[in-house]
């Protein structure tokens, strides 16, 4: 079976009950359910705030905003225009963010993220889950784990379906490395840069977020 993106689960929320037939047929004959994508279109902003995360250097922002109205300038793709100007107002919207409240003021030691390591079963289904930073840090006493995923999309992700993204980012984190650290829940977190809302696994445990990974799978299973 090809490897499921968070994304598809949520896809598949919305879909009709003939288009849900069909991704949930093709999934089960191991067909690819969506097209390859050419590449992200929101990476430029991603993989600039992924960056401030872990450097705590705030001025790659204008770095990172002058480069891509350069590439406006030699652009003549209006498509292309206006993907990076999309990522230029998401990282003048972000600017203003306060990282502190999705790190720990502790000094953090950043992991490799094996590929190997990328994929988690629920259900019998490869679930691909790709944080941008995966730390451990000493917590009174005691070592822990967290990570960070930050994605986009062009209107925002509702919280709860951030959520999917955060269960799955805890699952990943529990699998991988609960052996050898604690799983900080409320370090493991999910962040729509789209919009600047933030949902981690504490506000899943305490119920504010519902659960809806196994549910979603559940109804991809029985869906003929």
């Amino acid at each position: 079976m090809d490897k499921i993106t968070v994304k598809k689960l949520i896809d598949f929320r919305y879909k009709s009950e003939r288009s849900k037939k069909t991704f949930a047929n093709n999934l089960k004959q191991d067909k690819k359910s969506e097209n390859a994508s050419g590449g992200d279109y929101w990476i430029s902003s991603l993989s600039t705030i992924s960056n401030i995360f872990k450097t705590n250097n705030t001025d790659l922002f204008a770095d990172k905003i002058e480069l891509l109205y350069n590439k406006i300038e030699n652009s003549e793709d209006k498509r292309t225009k206006l993907m990076f100007q999309r990522n230029i107002d998401i990282l003048y919207s972000f600017e203003d963010f306060d990282f502190h409240n999705i790190k720990p003021n502790l000094d953090l030691e950043f992991l490799k993220k094996p590929e190997s390591k990328s994929i988690i079963d629920i259900q019998g289904f490869p679930i691909h889950v790709k944080p941008n930073h995966v730390f451990t840090f000493h917590n009174n006493g005691n070592y822990e784990i967290g990570a960070i995923w930050f994605i986009a999309k062009l209107q925002g992700y509702k919280r709860v379906e951030l959520g999917m993204f955060a269960d799955v980012l805890y699952r990943y984190l529990t699998k991988n490395y609960s052996k050898d650290y604690n799983v900080n829940l409320s370090y493991c977190c999910a962040v729509d840069v789209s919009n600047g809302h933030d949902v981690n696994y504490t506000n899943i445990q305490k119920g504010e977020i519902p659960i809806l990974i196994d549910q979603t799978i559940e109804e991809i299973k029985t869906t003929k």
